[in-house]
């Protein structure tokens, strides 16, 4: 009996590296959208934008969608071409591994591949591919608490030598004594770890993440426009419905 679709507006905080490795972060205080839409084939929820293309009582192929902000004055990156945002889409084949009864947890192991493309919104060049297999448990009333719903995620990501080169590569123009030239290659490229709590009031609905990240192991962990090999991300929003 829900409605097809709902709609608010509020505030979101996020504090975050300039990119994944970098030492120096930035923060953003932005306005929210809430939208939720209950179509057949485009669903929109608190936790991601679902094209459903395929589903089945096991698995459901759909579009996962991700991407990065544009990066300017970094200190590692000095006299280097600044990093244009980057919008990351590509299918998804979610697999449903356990439901509890009722659907109060669920555990899925989804597989997204995308194509990354990086604009300055006069051009649009392709960036490369990036591979993301997660585990991920959503919980709804966690903690015996009506309303509040817990959602984790924890897997690694592989990307192409051009992921890589785009991120982490130093053309021979730009390399100096503390910055030797670097070209990527293919490889694994770290794991992630999320964590999200949200909680729907009749009028408003909250919500706060943490992502901690890490590059030990990744095929360029040891190189020098990576400063900083373990950090997290983190972030709070609040909307109004109307």
């Amino acid at each position: 009996q829900a409605p097809l679709w709902e709609m608010g507006a509020g505030g979101a905080f996020i504090d975050f590296p300039h990119y994944r490795g970098s030492d120096e972060r930035q923060t953003y205080v932005l306005p929210m959208p809430y939208l939720i839409y209950r179509g057949d084939i485009l669903k929109i929820d608190r936790h991601r934008v679902r094209g459903l293309l395929y589903e089945s009582d096991k698995a459901e192929l759909d579009v996962s969608v991700n991407g990065s902000v544009p990066v300017t004055n970094n200190g590692a990156r000095q006299g280097m071409p600044d990093l244009d945002p980057t919008l990351e889409i590509g299918p998804a084949i979610n697999v449903r591994l356990h439901e509890t009864e009722g659907k109060q947890a669920q555990l899925e192991l989804r597989l997204p591949l995308r194509y990354i493309i990086g604009s300055d919104f006069t051009y649009l060049r392709g960036v490369g591919w990036m591979f993301q297999p997660q585990l991920n448990l959503d919980v709804q009333n966690v903690f015996n608490q009506a309303g509040w719903n817990l959602g984790m995620a924890v897997g690694p990501l592989y990307a192409d030598s051009r992921y890589s080169e785009y991120f982490y590569g130093v053309d021979a123009a730009y390399a100096r004594i503390d910055r030797p030239a670097y070209s990527a290659s293919v490889g694994y490229a770290g794991t992630q770890f999320v964590a999200a709590l949200t909680k729907r009031f009749p009028k408003y609905w909250v919500s706060g993440f943490v992502k901690w990240d890490t590059l030990r192991g990744a095929s360029f962990e040891n190189r020098p426009l990576v400063q900083d090999r373990q950090f997290a991300t983190t972030g709070f929003a609040i909307t109004w419905i109307f």
